[in-house]
Parts: structure tokens; C-alpha cells; sequence
């Protein structure tokens, strides 16, 4: 049977489909203008959370001073970026917390409540204690001390001294300060960039004794000094200060506070557990509402 030529032509000119492309649009769409895209909004950093913090004072004390860690040139910066990425799960690197003074260190249970606090609230985060009784700046002066400190690799060294240097009754600010100057230069010489938190002490007394007579206690006129002086040294030499002196009442009421509230031992220069208790809490404090202050940035 004979096919007509028009019909082969009609056969190779209909559509057969369009296999492996989209089909085209029988109509273009009508423009409804160009949409703008909503800009994304910047992810929120883990973490960073505030903190609620709240340490009450024993209701003998009156005086205090605000709990408060002034850090203007923000040398703590590393160690609150670190606990916030810990608070925000993003890393689990322990934070390494080394706290080394004299005998209100010696004694533990100051910085380990400091430590303990911390612990709870962040997690990840060591804080090892190194006190020696009766310690100055310049104890600490000695290879093998600085060797012990720098192999612990901290990420925040916390300096608490001053009690012993002012209990001498032959106390030299200048003396003291260079004292402070040599214990730095050989931290800086292991632990360069470490960031360095000064304390200063809680407050003391001094004793007298006459003849025939019982001993008697007067406030240490030279613990304002002293904490003047580490507050001189480390605005020179860029180290951050807690202020525990002033903050719980300073020259008129530290001494007063604490021996109204029956924290002190009959020595007037070390205390009661709950005094020690309370002086780590207040650190930790001050801690949290410098970090909170941080996150809040």
C-alpha cells in the first residue's frame, strides 16, 4: 500500500514529546513584580545566658561596698568567651582556674568555695588551690613555685596576698610594691598572656600585750595601705582587682563586720569555716556579674 507523500510529511512534523527537558510554558506568567528576600536574621551565639547571682550578707554586717569587678581594659574577656562557650555547649575544654596566697588560701575553703560555685554552674571548669601560711609576694618568688604553677597551664591565675605584708608593723608600700613586680616578672616569664586577677585581704587586727595585762586587739591601720598599693600595681601594670576589703566595708567597717558577725578566729587574722565560706561565695559572685556583663555585650 502506497503512502501518500503528505502524510510522511505530517508524521515527522507532529510532536513526539520532549523527553529529558522540561516542557516549555504554553503562556508566559504575568510579572508580579520582583519580591525582595527577607534578610536572615544572625544566629544567636551559644550560650551567653545570664546568670541570676545573689550573696546576702550576715545581717550584722553594714558598711559593704558594691560586689563588683572593674575590668576596663577587659583582661578577663578570655576567661568569660571560654566559660560561655562552655555554658553553650560548644566546646567542652576545661577551664583551668589556679588561685595561689597565703594562709586564707592555705586553708582551702575559700577559693575551693569560689571553685565549687563555678563548677556548679558551668561544669567544665578546674580550680586548684596553692597556699602556703604566713606567704608574702615574695614567697611564691622561687623557681620551683613558679615551675609548679605554670606546668597546671592556667587560663585565669588568681593572686591573693596582703595580710602578712601589712602585718608588720615595719611595712614599706614601696617595698611591697616591688615585691609584687618581682613575683609578676616571673609569672610573665612562664605564663606570658595568662589573665591575672589580684584580691585583696579580707582585714585584720593587730595585737598588744603590757605587762599583767590581757592581750589586746586594734584594727590593722596598714591593710588600707596595702590594698591601695595592689590596686596602684595593678592599674601600672594591666592586672584586674577584686576589691574583698572595700566590699565588705573597708578601713571603717571590714574588721568590725566580721567580728560582729562572729566569723573570726580569737587570733583576729584568720577566720571561722562560714567566714572563709563566705568570702569564696562573694568571689564567685563578682565573677558571675562580670561574666553576666560580658555576655551582655
Amino acid at each position: 500500500m502506497r503512502v501518500s507523500k503528505w502524510v510522511l510529511f505530517l508524521l515527522f512534523c507532529l510532536p513526539l514529546g520532549l523527553h529529558g527537558q522540561d516542557a516549555l510554558p504554553g503562556y508566559p506568567q504575568r510579572d508580579k513584580g520582583t519580591k525582595i528576600p527577607k534578610q536572615l536574621k544572625e544566629p544567636k551565639r551559644a550560650g551567653g545566658e545570664p546568670i541570676p547571682v545573689k550573696v546576702a550578707f550576715p545581717r550584722a554586717f553594714s558598711g559593704t561596698g558594691t560586689n563588683k569587678i572593674v575590668d576596663s581594659l577587659e583582661v578577663l574577656a578570655p576567661v568569660f568567651e571560654r566559660l560561655r562557650q562552655i555554658q553553650g555547649g560548644a566546646t567542652d575544654d576545661t577551664l583551668r582556674v589556679v588561685h595561689i596566697g597565703d594562709s586564707h588560701v592555705r586553708g582551702h575553703i575559700f577559693p575551693q568555695t569560689t571553685g565549687k560555685r563555678l563548677t556548679e554552674t558551668f561544669g567544665a571548669v578546674s580550680y586548684t588551690d596553692m597556699g602556703v601560711n604566713g606567704a608574702t609576694s615574695l614567697t611564691f618568688t622561687h623557681p620551683e613555685r613558679i615551675a609548679a604553677v605554670a606546668q597546671l597551664k592556667p587560663d585565669l591565675l588568681v593572686m591573693s596576698f596582703g595580710t602578712n605584708e601589712s602585718h608588720n608593723k615595719k611595712y614599706n608600700a614601696n617595698v611591697h610594691y616591688h615585691q609584687m613586680e618581682e613575683l609578676l616578672k616571673l609569672i610573665r616569664d612562664s605564663l606570658p598572656d595568662v589573665p591575672i586577677l589580684m584580691t585583696t585581704p579580707p582585714g585584720s587586727y593587730e595585737s598588744f600585750r603590757q605587762r599583767r595585762r590581757p592581750r589586746t586587739y586594734a584594727i590593722n591601720p596598714r591593710t588600707a595601705t596595702a590594698v591601695n598599693t595592689i590596686h596602684r600595681f595593678a592599674r601600672n601594670h594591666g592586672l584586674v582587682v577584686w576589691d574583698m576589703y572595700n566590699v565588705v566595708g573597708g578601713s571603717q567597717r571590714a574588721c568590725k563586720n566580721w567580728t560582729a558577725a562572729g566569723l573570726m578566729r580569737p587570733d583576729h587574722v584568720h577566720y571561722l569555716p562560714a567566714g572563709y565560706t563566705l568570702q569564696g561565695d562573694l568571689l564567685y559572685e563578682a565573677l558571675i556579674k562580670a561574666y553576666n556583663d560580658y555576655v551582655a555585650q
